[in-house]
Parts: C-alpha cells; structure tokens; sequence
C-alpha cells in the first residue's frame, strides 16, 4: 500500500468519524461512496467494508460523549431502544447481506443512490413542497 494510498485511507475515516459524531452518519453516506469512488472498490466491497468499520466499536467516543451530556440535560439516551434497535439491526443485517450478495453490482449501487436521494429530498423537506405546488394547481 503506497503513503498516499494510506493517507487517503485514513482522511476518508477521519471525515466519516467526524461526521458521525456531528451528524451521526458516517457508514453508508460517507464511507461507501468515499471507498467506491476513491479506492475503486465495487459496491459490494464498499458495504462490506463499512460494515466491517460499523462492527468495531470506532463510533464509542461520541456515542459517551452524546450518552453523558444528554444524562446532564435530562434527555437521557434510552438503552431498551438501543437493545431493540441492535436486535433489529442484527437480523436485518443478516438478511439485508445476504440479498446484496444477490444482486448485480450495478442494480446495488442504483437501489443505493436512490435511497441516498430519497433521504436528502426528505429532510430538505421538499416532498412537502412540491406537494404543496402540486396542490395549488389543482
């Protein structure tokens, strides 16, 4: 691996680490695309790849960081959501792998982008928006 290969590597974590605890996104929007676009990995290595850095406890720090200054606050962090959530996770995961490992690199990264598109034109909140336009013309 050459020092740019390496520096490029860790400048790809270091934004998805400082995005996640900003934002909390940090595996599939920043890391797949950064891996695929940057280091020519395909889809499937991409998503394999961001699993594997979600399966190691790199997000700890900010999930403390958020748990104790929302304890303080009052607005606790609740740990029988986390539990529910994670067994979700864990069996969706599963089954979400299994059929990516199904489809053809090229179907896989469209279904990505558009769920990516989908997000992005959700909280900029412009389904609102255009059905309102919508709305108005009829």
């Amino acid at each position: 691996m050459t020092a740019q290969i390496v520096m490029t590597i860790i400048l790809i974590g270091l934004t998805a680490g400082i995005l996640s605890g900003l934002i909390g996104i940090g595996g599939g929007i920043i890391l797949v695309p950064a891996l695929v676009y940057f280091l020519s990995y395909n889809q499937h290595q991409a998503q394999g790849t961001s699993l594997g850095v979600l399966s190691f406890p790199v997000v700890l720090l900010a999930f403390l960081k958020y748990y104790f200054d929302l304890k303080k606050s009052e607005t606790p962090v609740d740990f029988s959501i986390i539990g529910l959530l994670a067994i979700g996770f864990i069996i969706g995961g599963f089954f979400g792998s299994s059929l990516a490992l199904k489809l053809d690199k090229e179907m896989l990264k469209k279904i990505f982008a558009v769920i990516l598109f989908y997000t992005a034109f959700k909280m900029l909140g412009w389904d609102s928006a255009i059905y309102r336009f919508i709305k108005n013309i009829f």
